[in-house]
């Protein structure tokens, strides 16, 4: 982990605006940010989250901070579009401009028999991690500022890939013919299988990168020049009760501590929080990423303890224009049908 994230005096400070800010990888990045100098819109679900952040961020502020930039939390729900909708059209009346939107928020509850429904009633890991990223996009888009180092970073993950260490394990990751989207992703999942928790996360990481692939395509037919970064962290594993995996503990509590004491303490095949956060603000910041187009990042293991953060190829499903193009027509069509 040798890049170190830096804002020169010449350098314009960044808005940002990141989902899935006020804990884990997602928060430490926003912490690094901010630090930087680096302006931030941080979405809470609700006043009372919005509130604890803002005390913990705080908290942690070095007393002296000449640079410290400046955040912003309103309340948005990312499992509402009407949330979402409203938030966006505060922005738009307060004429703020972009720079940098991060879709980093991420929904897992593995383990559980049953789907859980968003506000509009679409199973929520595909809501959350897909459907409500590709509408808050759009609604987005035209707030950026592409004159200034703009670019789009998607956090997805590499069992998006059924040939990589994570996706090998359990139900693969696969949207088949999209039969369940075109139905309405209710009951079911997405290829119109019966419901599987662990899937259904899979399906939607698979879902980011198509969908990162198809918007870089679209963007560049409009002649806008953006980088569209996704990226997977690796295998992330806190030691207190937040983080990504605090809605699988409630289904089996037991096995995910002994999976987390063997996985991080024992076989040390994880990162932390601090240090994936890292990784998401110097893909914020730093040049190198500033390359036009689509570009996937993974943070991969090379041996116990040691990790290689570099360009990797997507698997083989995640690179079917026929099925990106699809997944894009089809999310849209369900958008338009739940708001109509």
């Amino acid at each position: 982990m040798k890049e170190k994230s830096s804002i020169s005096k010449k350098d314009k400070p960044l808005t940002i605006f990141i989902t899935g800010g006020s804990s884990g990888i997602g928060y430490q990045a926003v912490l690094k940010l901010i630090f930087l100098g680096h302006n931030i819109i941080l979405p809470c679900k609700n006043i009372y989250r919005a509130n604890e952040v803002l005390t913990n961020i705080l908290n942690q502020s070095p007393a002296k901070l000449s640079k410290k930039g400046e955040i912003y939390t309103p309340i948005m729900d990312l499992s509402d579009f009407k949330s979402i909708d409203s938030l966006c059209s505060e922005l738009k009346k307060k004429c703020v401009n972009i720079d940098v939107l991060i879709l980093n928020a991420g929904l897992q509850y593995t383990g559980s028999k049953t789907p859980r429904m968003s506000s509009q009633g679409v199973e929520l890991t595909f809501a959350v991690n897909h459907l409500s990223h590709f509408y808050l996009t759009q609604k987005i888009l035209p707030l950026i500022d592409i004159k200034n180092d703009p670019r789009i970073i998607i956090t997805s993950s590499e069992v998006h890939n059924p040939n990589s260490g994570g996706g090998k394990v359990g139900a693969k990751a696969s949207l088949g013919n999209l039969k369940g989207l075109e139905s309405g992703v209710g009951f079911e999942m997405i290829d119109g299988n019966k419901f599987n928790a662990d899937k259904a996360y899979k399906d939607s990481k698979l879902c980011n990168i198509l969908f990162a692939r198809k918007l870089s395509n679209n963007l560049i037919s409009k002649k806008l020049l953006i980088p569209v970064i996704a990226w997977a962290p690796g295998l992330v594993i806190s030691k207190d009760n937040l983080g990504f995996f605090r809605y699988s503990r409630k289904y089996n509590q037991l096995g995910q501590i002994l999976f987390a004491f063997v996985a991080r303490d024992i076989l040390r095949i994880t990162t932390s929080n601090k240090n994936a956060g890292l990784l998401l603000s110097n893909l914020t910041c730093l040049s190198k990423y500033r390359k036009p187009g689509f570009n996937y990042y993974s943070n991969k293991i090379i041996s116990s303890g040691k990790f290689i953060f570099e360009e990797t190829d997507i698997s083989n499903e995640a690179q079917a224009g026929e099925l990106s193009d699809k997944l894009w027509d089809l999310s849209q069509s369900l958008i338009d049908k739940i708001l109509s």
